[in-house]
């Protein structure tokens, strides 16, 4: 009989190994991520728009129920906007703003705003929002009040 110290390792692996094995699928399938949906500012950009957009949509549907126009108003140099029933929110300043659309009713030099109709109608325009090369615009149409979200390339 072989003493206890003489005694082979019968083939396997340790918790320890199964652990560290476990712990750097995780770090890779972390790291494959933020490298394929552009990182944290692509997320934070994307996120971003799609808030915008569903704004866009709320303040539509309130000019639709109630019979009466409302406005959505965006700030780009304060990184601000407005939607209707008083909702508020902020861009964060990591990201670039810009804002095309009808001056007639711009509520302020260098603001933007898109008016919408009780008939689903609107001013329309566009609001882009960007970083690095990355950019969403968030289109509004102006005959059917269509609002539209699409990734493209930043603008200078």
């Amino acid at each position: 009989m072989q003493p206890a110290r003489m005694r082979h390792r019968i083939g396997g692996a340790s918790l320890l190994e199964m652990l560290l094995v476990i712990a750097l699928v995780a770090a890779i399938s972390v790291l494959a991520a933020a490298a394929l949906s552009g990182g944290f500012r692509g997320i934070q950009l994307r996120a971003n728009a799609k808030e915008i957009a569903a704004q866009l949509r709320y303040t539509r549907t309130q000019a639709i129920a109630s019979g009466r126009p409302q406005r959505f108003t965006l700030d780009p140099a304060a990184h601000a906007w407005t939607a209707a029933n008083g909702r508020r929110g902020e861009i964060p300043a990591a990201l670039r703003v810009s804002f095309t659309g009808a001056r007639e009713v711009q509520p302020r030099r260098g603001e933007g705003a898109i008016v919408f109709f009780a008939d689903g109608a609107s001013t329309g325009g566009r609001i882009q929002l960007s970083a690095q090369r990355a950019a969403w615009n968030v289109d509004v149409a102006w005959l059917t009040g269509e609002i539209r979200l699409r990734r493209v390339e930043a603008t200078r």
